[in-house]
């Protein structure tokens, strides 16, 4: 039992019949006051249980962003999704909210927002997310109302692959604060997401590798940095812990998709998605010669299956490679080919995708 603040609200958070009961009171003498009296009422046997049906909308999202923060890595998207959540259901009832209301939030960002369907699509996993917590932690008893509602249906995704003409378009038109970012994306194939967590004491300029941390697998990796990445690294202004930073709160970078997509337009290069960059990077290093297996490290898959759709045949390698069998069985003088072993990798120099010209 105890008293506990979440900005300017104080909440009492008690257990009864091996449930878990928190609930939003005025002040913090309101608040200890309110807590004694359950106590005593609990005590006495005559604390009558009644659910949290009565929670606003707006009350149980600090509760839920601070459930995220503790539970999910990729809280930050959800607390995008708030910022737009947050207005329109602001001061209902969560057991008030209904199928009806949902596709009226749908229909006003779609319409009057200009939102993207796939923006959407995002908010209301979100939304569904929001109320199987409440569930969960008993703060709310009734059914989703989610589960009621369609989702938009996306286009179908096409991976794109820059060439170096595009991504040097890309980096000119972008804003100065993402130009760093989209030069390491291309540069070590890191997600989106591990760049906005990456701190500056993961950078070890001394020996030229970056630890990645918070990662999609879960297991840390360390990428080698070309001297295009530590260049660009070290011409950042530290702002604070991490590498990439909100030129305006100076705080760590959450969303890019507005100023993404505006480089892109400029830039020319249509149907771009952030992730895009990774696939370019990886691709280049697997058309540039280096084996799968470092590439699936340098990536962090957690399968090697899932970079081989980097491993693109062409016509000239099936050529080359029948050829290398006619070099060996073909007449004429036989050229020796080395047998191939499982051996440790050995290191190896690879140039950046990206010059400075």
């Amino acid at each position: 039992m105890g008293v506990y603040k979440v900005k300017d609200k104080y909440y009492i958070d008690f257990y009864t019949d091996g449930r878990r009961i928190r609930k939003p009171v005025g002040s913090k003498r309101d608040a200890e006051n309110a807590l004694a009296a359950v106590k005593a009422d609990i005590l006495r046997g005559e604390y009558r249980f009644k659910g949290r049906v009565r929670i606003r909308f707006d009350d149980f999202a600090e509760e839920y962003l601070e459930y995220l923060k503790v539970n999910k890595k990729s809280w930050h998207r959800n607390k995008a999704s708030l910022k737009s959540l947050i207005p329109h259901f602001k001061e209902m009832l969560l057991s008030k909210i209904t199928p009806a209301h949902i596709e009226e939030y749908k229909r006003k960002r779609l319409y009057e927002d200009k939102v993207q369907p796939s923006t959407i699509n995002r908010d209301l996993a979100c939304l569904r997310h929001m109320f199987n917590i409440a569930k969960k932690l008993k703060d709310y008893d009734g059914e989703n109302p989610v589960k009621d509602v369609d989702f938009f249906q996306e286009r179908q995704y096409v991976m794109k692959i820059l060439d170096k003409e595009e991504s040097d378009r890309l980096i000119n038109e972008a804003k100065d604060y993402l130009k760093p970012m989209i030069i390491v994306a291309l540069n070590t194939g890191m997600r989106r997401g591990e760049l906005f967590n990456l701190r500056w004491n993961d950078v070890d300029f001394a020996e030229h590798y970056i630890f990645v941390k918070k990662t999609k697998s879960g297991f840390m990796r360390k990428i080698p940095m070309n001297d295009l990445v530590a260049e660009t690294l070290k011409n950042i202004k530290r702002e604070n812990e991490f590498v990439f930073c909100n030129p305006k709160t100076k705080d760590r970078l959450a969303c890019i998709q507005r100023p993404f997509k505006a480089a892109c337009r400029k830039a020319a290069v249509p149907d771009l998605r952030f992730h895009d960059l990774r696939h370019t990077s990886a691709t280049y290093m697997v058309t540039g010669g280096v084996d799968l297996a470092t590439v699936s490290q340098i990536l962090g898959h957690s399968d090697i299956k899932m970079t081989m759709k980097y491993a693109h045949p062409t016509p000239e390698n099936k050529r080359n490679a029948v050829n290398v069998l006619a070099s060996v069985f073909g007449p004429g003088e036989k050229k020796e080919v080395a047998t191939i072993r499982s051996q440790e990798p050995k290191k190896k120099e690879v140039s950046p995708l990206l010059s400075n010209n």
